[in-house]
């Protein structure tokens, strides 16, 4: 009878651990598939047609947007959404991105899920020299999936000279092959030169929109 009653409990407590380690694993599936799932939110500047449908914008907007691009500054495309838009829930899908160095401090709570504390962050830590630095510092406030949704809304300005090619190709719309045109005509010496280089791969268009995110130091 004992060692009945024995068996029974330990054939229980290993059925228990069986469960338990099952539904441990099956917890570990839903967050790893939540997470392996990065936010992507679309360029106003870089989406396709297609694309820009795909979010719900009419054809008439479709048409403003893509007449009126390249959008110089994230306002500029603002001034474009109609005013009763759901702007929390349409930035969730579309951006012009934030220069982390200029960009108003009121200005970064256009980003979705942004309030007074973190935009305060985010004009606290300037200047800002690399991504690397925006990622560093404000990783100490949210985790990294929420840091890497916040890079769909900001980018860091590179120095042409000196840029690393990380930083350069952490740049929104930036092709590897841009990234290398880019180091290939250095050393700049005035903006003008980047202007006559880059103009060789791009149209004037997309010569603008580069140009917002780059500079040359001491000019």
């Amino acid at each position: 009878m004992l060692s009945a009653a024995v068996f029974a409990l330990t054939l229980m407590a290993c059925q228990s651990e069986k469960k338990t380690s099952s539904n441990e694993q099956e917890e570990a599936k839903s967050t790893e598939s939540v997470t392996a799932q990065p936010v992507v939110v679309l360029n106003a500047n870089l989406a396709t047609e297609e694309e820009l449908k795909g979010i719900g914008m009419s054809d008439e907007m479709v048409a403003q947007v893509i007449t009126n691009r390249p959008f110089i500054t994230m306002n500029a495309f603002d001034a474009l959404v109609p005013a009763d838009t759901n702007k929390e829930e349409f930035y969730a899908k579309i951006f012009v991105p934030f220069n982390l160095n200029t960009t108003a401090e009121a200005d970064f709570k256009m980003i979705p899920g942004v309030g007074d504390r973190m935009a305060h962050e985010f004009e606290e830590y300037r200047p800002y020299t690399s991504i690397a630095q925006f990622r560093k510092e404000i990783g100490k406030y949210v985790d990294d999936n929420e840091v890497a949704r916040y890079e769909n809304y900001v980018f860091v300005p590179v120095e042409l000279n000196t840029a690393s090619e990380e930083d350069i190709k952490a740049l929104p719309g930036m092709s590897n092959k841009m990234a290398h045109e880019f180091e290939e005509y250095r050393p700049y010496d005035n903006m003008e030169k980047f202007y006559k280089e880059i103009s060789k791969y791009v149209d004037e268009k997309e010569l603008d929109r580069l140009a917002r995110f780059v500079y040359i130091a001491d000019q």
